[in-house]
């Protein structure tokens, strides 16, 4: 299967300043928090056929941001992240498959030292020239990933039943690429 239409081979270049890696958790089980992770880099190194593309990204776990210090505090330390640990989540594509208007890119995550294997159902949202000539191409997704299955384990239980943060983890990405220098 060929790539998507003006997407062209070689390396393109995650724009973090127009791209946001976002999470969802629901908290006690009756409402949801919202948060985004601020420093990372991608790469997608396009071939001629998406069975010879590759993407490649590094999240830096200290820049986690729910927008409450308190609880970034304790994502960050040992309960969860430990960041000092281990600074880096990472993805490495295994596979990137057409699959009807969505692309699954399948490949293996990595936080806090364990590895798992996830598919992200991914939206190509087109390539546009800005208007200083750089070349650009949007691409959305979203996964759900188990926290306990990267062994985030830490929670608390709730007076009436249930723990305060849930097990899964959704996962949304709204990313900007700019295209290989000519």
């Amino acid at each position: 299967m060929t790539v998507p239409s003006g997407i062209t081979p070689g390396i393109w270049t995650l724009d973090i300043a127009h791209s946001d890696i976002a999470f969802t958790v629901r908290h006690a089980g009756i409402s949801k928090v919202r948060g985004k992770f601020t420093d990372a880099t991608a790469t997608v190194n396009v071939g001629q056929s998406l069975a010879e593309t590759r993407v490649e990204a590094t999240v830096k776990t200290a820049s986690f941001d729910s927008a409450d210090a308190n609880r970034d505090a304790h994502v960050k330390g040992a309960d969860f992240f430990d960041v000092e640990e281990y600074p880096d989540m990472t993805f490495v594509s295994t596979s990137i498959e057409h699959n009807g208007e969505s692309y699954d890119v399948t490949g293996n995550l990595t936080i806090k030292g364990v590895t798992q294997q996830i598919t992200i159902e991914t939206e190509f949202n087109g390539v546009a020239v800005d208007p200083f000539g750089a070349t650009r191409a949007g691409i959305s997704g979203e996964t759900t990933i188990s926290r306990k299955e990267f062994g985030l384990t830490w929670n608390a239980a709730l007076e009436a039943g249930g723990v305060l943060v849930s097990d899964k983890v959704v996962i949304s990405l709204d990313l900007a690429f700019t295209a290989p220098q000519a």
